[in-house]
C-alpha cells in the first residue's frame, strides 16, 4: 500500500551525525509505519548507510546517491566525508563543499514520484533550507548539539559575553545562568578570534545558524529531563518548534547492532571483555572520536597515564604508532584497537566501568545512556563545553584537566594516572557511576513509551503529517553581523 506521507533525511557526510538519523528513521519505521522514507547521500558514504538499514522495510526506504564535488580546491581527490579528510583543518572546506551540490538535490527533489510531507535535514547542511522553501517543503534543523551547549552560545551572543576580554583563559560568568563559568578557550577560536569574520569556518557557521532560524524546527538528539531548564531556555526564544527525542542509540535494535559490527574484527576485542567480566576486572574505554588529531606528545603521555594507573583499557585509536614496548608492558590488563570498534557494543558491556572520553556529544549520549560515567578529555569544537556540562550540570564525570576554569589543555601522564584510577575505584568515581546509572534509567524512560521523547516523537509526525500544517516560516535575506545570535 503506498504511503501517504513521505519523509526525505539528508544526513551530514560524517558518522557522527549519519548515525542518529539513522537510528532515528528506525525508530520512525517500527512506530509510524504509514510513512515513507527517502534518504540523500553519495557514493562513497552509502555502503556504511545501506549495511545499517538492511532489516529496513526496503520498499519504504528509498537512498538516493548525490554526486560529492570533484575538483574542490584544498580537498583531495576521493574524499567524500570527515572520516576520510587528510587532517581535519579541511573540515570548513568539505562543509563548504557540500553547497555546490544543491543544483543536483533540487534536481532529485523535482523527480521524486510522491510529494514530500517534510524534510530532516542536518545542521551543516544549510542550504537545504533554500531548497526545501523552492518547493514548499518544511525543513526541520537535526541537531547534533546539546540544549546546553546551544542555550550557553546563545546567551553568550546575546550578553556580548566576549567583549572586553583579554585573554584566553579569563573566567566569564554566563549572564542567564550565573552560576555557568567558561574561558574563551572552552570554545572554538571560530567563534571569539579577532578575524574570525574572515574565516571560511565562521561563514559556514553564520549560514547554518541563519538556516536553522528559518527552519520549521528542531530535532535534537537528547531528553528533557536530563537538560530541562536549559531546553526551556531555547524553547522561550526560538521561533520554530524543538524536539528532544532521544537518546537516539537507544532506538537502535539487537539486529542493528549486530548489522553495524564486523565480524571478522570483533572477536578479539569482544572475546577479551568477556574475559575481564568472568574474572571481575572493571575496564576503562579509551577513545577520542574519528576526527580527532592528538599529537604524539600528548599520546605518549597517555600511554604513560593508562600504564602507570594499573587499570585495565580498552583502546580504540586509528594512529599506527605505539610507544616501544607499551602494548608488551600492559598486554595483561590493557589491549589497543586500531580497527573499527562499535563504541557503543562497548560501553553496554557489563565489564566497562568508566570512559575516558573526547566528549563528543555522540559519545556523551551513549555512555550516560549506558550508565558509564566519562572523564572529559575535550580536544576541539563543542567538546569542552559538553565536559563542562557532564560534570558540572550532571555530575556524572570528571575533568582530565583543571586551572582557573580551563578544561582544554596539555595533559600529563602523572596526573591522567591519578585520575584514572579514581574514576575506576575511588569514592568520586564510586559517586559519578551512581549518578550516570540514574541518568541511564532517565533516558530509557524518556523513550519507552508514553515517556519525553517518545512523546515529542510523536507530536513532531501528527505535527508534520496534519492537513492544517502551516508553511514553513523561511525568511532567506542574508544574516547581518555575526548572526549567530539566535543558536538555533
Amino acid at each position: 500500500m503506498e504511503s501517504a506521507f513521505h519523509v526525505l533525511f539528508f544526513p551530514f557526510m560524517a558518522k557522527g551525525h549519519t548515525l542518529p538519523l539513522l537510528h532515528l528513521i528506525h525508530l520512525l519505521r517500527r512506530r509510524f509505519p504509514h510513512l515513507s522514507v527517502t534518504l540523500f547521500t553519495t557514493a562513497a558514504n552509502r555502503p556504511f548507510i545501506s549495511q545499517f538499514l538492511l532489516d529496513s522495510d526496503t520498499d519504504s526506504i528509498s537512498i538516493i546517491n548525490l554526486s560529492f564535488p570533484q575538483n574542490v580546491p584544498g580537498l583531495p581527490a576521493g574524499v567524500e566525508s570527515t572520516d576520510t579528510l587528510p587532517s581535519i583543518s579541511l573540515f570548513p572546506d568539505l562543509w563548504a563543499a557540500t553547497e555546490l551540490m544543491q543544483p543536483e538535490f533540487e534536481k532529485q527533489l523535482q523527480s521524486l514520484p510522491h510529494p514530500v510531507t517534510f524534510l530532516i535535514s542536518d545542521m551543516f547542511l544549510w542550504w537545504t533550507v533554500e531548497s526545501a522553501s523552492k518547493f514548499g517543503i518544511p525543513r526541520i534543523n537535526f541537531s547534533g548539539m546539546s540544549n546546553f551547549n546551544r542555550a550557553i552560545l546563545g546567551s553568550i551572543y546575546q550578553n556580548k559575553l566576549f567583549d572586553g576580554v583579554k585573554s584566553s583563559d579569563e573566567l566569564i560568568t554566563v549572564t542567564d545562568f550565573p552560576w555557568v563559568k567558561f574561558v574563551l578557550d572552552d570554545l572554538d577560536e571560530v567563534f571569539w578570534h579577532a578575524d574570525r569574520r574572515t574565516s571560511l569556518h565562521f561563514q559556514v557557521i553564520t549560514k547554518s545558524v541563519h538556516a536553522a532560524t528559518n527552519s520549521y524546527g528542531l530535532i535534537v538528539n537528547s531528553f528533557y529531563e536530563l537538560e530541562s531548564m536549559f531546553c526551556d531556555y531555547i524553547r522561550n526564544r526560538e521561533m520554530g518548534m524543538i524536539w528532544n527525542i532521544g537518546p537516539l542509540c537507544l532506538a537502535q535494535t539487537s539486529t542493528q547492532k549486530l548489522q553495524t559490527q564486523q565480524p571478522n574484527k570483533t572477536g578479539t576485542w569482544l572475546e577479551w571483555l568477556d574475559a575481564k567480566l568472568r574474572r571481575g576486572e572493571p575496564v576503562l574505554y579509551v577513545a577520542f572520536g574519528s576526527q580527532a588529531e592528538i599529537s604524539s606528545e600528548q599520546t605518549k603521555e597517555i600511554e604513560i597515564g593508562l600504564e602507570e594507573s594499573g587499570v585495565s583499557f580498552l583502546w580504540a585509536r586509528k594512529d599506527k604508532e605505539i610507544g616501544d614496548g607499551f602494548e608488551e608492558r600492559v598486554k595483561e590488563r590493557g589491549i589497543v584497537v586500531r580497527e573499527w570498534v562499535d563504541q557503543w557494543e562497548v560501553l553496554n558491556h557489563g565489564s566497562v566501568k568508566g570512559f575516558l572520553s573526547h566528549c563528543g556529544w555522540n559519545s556523551v549520549v551513549e555512555s550516560l545512556s549506558c550508565g558509564v560515567p566519562v572523564l572529559a578529555f575535550p580536544l576541539m569544537a563543542d567538546q569542552a563545553m559538553n565536559a563542562r556540562m557532564v560534570v558540572d550540570e550532571l555530575r556524572a564525570g570528571m575533568r582530565t584537566a583543571e586551572c582557573e576554569g580551563l578544561v582544554k589543555g596539555f595533559v600529563k601522564g602523572k596526573g591522567l594516572q591519578r585520575l584514572v584510577r579514581e574514576l575506576m575505584e575511588g569514592e568520586k568515581g564510586k559517586e559519578v557511576r551512581k549518578r550516570a546509572m540514574e541518568i541511564s534509567a532517565m533516558a530509557k524512560k524518556a523513550m519507552a513509551e508514553n515517556g519525553s521523547s517518545w512523546r515529542d516523537l510523536e507530536q513532531l509526525v501528527q505535527e508534520m503529517c496534519s492537513n492544517k500544517l502551516p508553511l514553513p516560516h523561511t525568511v532567506l535575506a542574508a544574516p547581518s553581523g555575526d548572526g549567530i545570535n539566535n543558536v538555533h
